[in-house]
């Protein structure tokens, strides 16, 4: 997958792709949908596959004072774009210039002078321009005139019609429920960084941890969790079963968030490795001991609850799941 952070100068053989457009922060299944049907289209029309992103996600943009809250920081949602077979990969920069172009100008500009798209696909929910002033009738309408197509495909829904969003997934997390959102997400949700040193104190309790900050993503709720680890040894990502704490460490530190894991049955030297943790169940919350001998004796059970859960639950690594398919498309204009 090649990358472009650009719209203007392209290579000729980037231009003319079937478009999937969109934030993107997650990939969730409805996202899944969208880059599916413009994979499908691409294919029917001999074209690239092609998505258009944007780097700050708009909202960090315009409230940059929030805590984080990003599902996919850049490097993870990249790869997972590429695993779903797109050839290009568009990422503009949203700042002062781009938020302030038009709904009509965004289009003239970056999909038909800069691009030169065929097909563009998007969600119901999708919005664009200054001011959010343009949405997928608009694109409809614009695209009509500019000589390429629109397909709006309506917000793809679960078995339980539970619609796919990324602020769903926010919420679940948060509220520690990662089952739940993993079931939106199509996969479990990652924490992933360099591993970083630490106080050693895990070595001294009997539960050495490789410890990840928790930087520019989503604080999901704090507390102890089972995890699978993923560590990148180059040629391969090798995945541990484990048990993590997500907080700030009451009883010694009580400031430094930090996702702390501690492999099971693993000895290894790994500090400054890069670390993947899938989050798979919230055992408890963090909490503060009267005594270090009564945090071992939860530590211990902590990890013998995340082994009983871990060795039952079913393991899937591989990505992406199966595309979901909304019930009906609704094709807004014909290419």
């Amino acid at each position: 997958m090649r990358v472009f952070r650009h719209y203007s100068e392209l290579p000729e053989n980037a231009r003319g792709a079937v478009v999937a457009i969109g934030n993107f922060d997650g990939i969730h299944r409805g996202h899944q949908a969208i880059i599916d049907e413009a994979g499908r289209m691409a294919r029917g029309m001999a074209a690239p596959l092609a998505v258009l992103t944007f780097e700050p996600h708009p909202r960090s943009f315009f409230r940059p004072d929030q805590p984080p809250f990003r599902l996919t920081p850049f490097r993870i949602k990249a790869r997972l774009i590429q695993s779903l077979g797109v050839d290009e990969l568009f990422v503009l920069s949203f700042d002062e210039t781009l938020s302030r172009l038009t709904a009509e100008r965004f289009v003239a500009d970056v999909l038909v002078a800069g691009l030169g798209i065929r097909h563009a696909v998007v969600g119901d929910n999708f919005a664009f321009g200054h001011r959010r002033g343009g949405n997928a009738e608009i694109l409809a309408s614009l695209g009509e005139i500019a000589g390429f197509g629109v397909t709006c495909l309506t917000r793809v829904r679960g078995p339980a019609e539970e619609i796919y969003s990324s602020t769903r997934v926010r919420d679940y997390l948060q509220a520690g429920n990662p089952t739940r959102a993993a079931l939106l997400l199509g996969r479990y949700w990652e924490i992933e960084g360099r591993v970083q040193p630490g106080d050693r104190r895990g070595r001294v309790l009997g539960y050495p941890t490789a410890n990840l900050a928790l930087d520019g993503f989503l604080e999901p709720a704090r507390g102890v969790y089972a995890v699978r680890a993923g560590i990148d040894r180059g040629h391969e990502i090798q995945w541990h079963a484990g048990v993590a704490n997500l907080g700030v460490r009451p009883m010694f530190d009580g400031n430094t968030l930090l996702l702390e894991t501690h492999l099971f049955d693993f000895s290894d030297e790994i500090y400054g490795r890069h670390l993947r943790v899938a989050l798979v169940d919230h055992l408890r919350p963090e909490m503060k001991f009267d005594s270090v001998d009564d945090l071992i004796a939860e530590m211990t059970e902590d990890s013998r609850r995340a082994r009983i859960i871990l060795a039952s639950e079913r393991w899937e690594h591989n990505w992406p799941a199966t595309p979901f398919r909304p019930a009906k498309e609704k094709p807004k204009k014909a290419p």
